[in-house]
């Protein structure tokens, strides 16, 4: 069996498609997928109904991301602040407009269910952004910096590399676990397109809102798959942005 993460998404639903079929998924792979499933591209709702229906055949975990939070609170309590529609959100709405009342009920208890966080059995943290206690994500007082945070992956791209952890003042948070996975922070802002790897954390987050493409990586191998740049696949929109 293998452990796959998946990085975000942003309503890029052929990208995550062609990405899962060019890594040959199957029943007995567990699917750890890192947030933000919405707000970009033109199919989230139907990203969202793809997830739904994916966990009934297959072993998935979900995380939560920023995105989802927000599109949670619009579906569930018809919150919509501008920021969240400039910033993806009008794409989902718009989403989700094409489909009916009993659909767009059955979403609700996904965008309940998301994991702020999972730890696997080798002490490995799944999470979308981070987490500011030294202790670990399990003794934050509030969860929002598990989908909010981008400290935990600054700190680890900002340690000195020709440094080792006993000749540097190595970040507590980095020792907590044997290896971190998160997304939320594109790593097409340090010009990357592919997994990054700093420190004891792993960059997910290839920039499938933008211009890059949606990534899965086996944990153990660090074999990695991706899509087309997701913006290839839907070469009349902009993504994210456009907003």
């Amino acid at each position: 069996m293998r452990t796959l993460v998946i990085g975000d998404i942003h309503g890029g639903f052929k990208g995550l498609k062609q990405v899962l079929d060019r890594a040959k998924i199957t029943f007995k792979d567990q699917l750890i997928f890192l947030g933000d499933y919405v707000d970009g591209w033109s199919e989230s709702a139907e990203t969202v109904a793809f997830l739904i229906a994916l966990s009934q055949e297959n072993q998935c975990i979900f995380i939560r991301g920023n995105h989802d939070d927000l599109c949670h609170k619009w579906l569930a309590q018809g919150e919509k602040p501008q920021l969240w529609v400039h910033q993806g959100g009008q794409s989902t709405i718009e989403s989700y407009s094409k489909m009916g009342d009993k659909e767009i009920k059955n979403h609700v208890p996904f965008f309940e269910n998301l994991k702020s966080y999972f730890i696997d059995k080798e002490n490995r943290l799944f999470i979308h952004a981070g987490f500011q206690n030294l202790k670990g994500p399990q003794y934050e007082y509030y969860d929002t910096a598990a989908y909010w945070d981008r400290t935990l992956w600054e700190t680890a791209l900002a340690l000195d590399k020709n440094l080792t952890p006993e000749e540097t003042l190595y970040p507590d948070r980095l020792k907590i676990f044997e290896e971190i996975y998160i997304g939320h922070t594109p790593v097409t802002r340090i010009g990357k397109t592919v997994p990054v790897n700093a420190a004891s954390v792993w960059n997910i987050d290839t920039g499938a809102a933008f211009k890059g493409p949606v990534t899965v990586l086996d944990i153990n191998s660090k074999e990695f798959w991706q899509s087309d740049p997701v913006w290839m696949l839907y070469p009349d929109e902009r993504g994210r942005n456009v907003y």
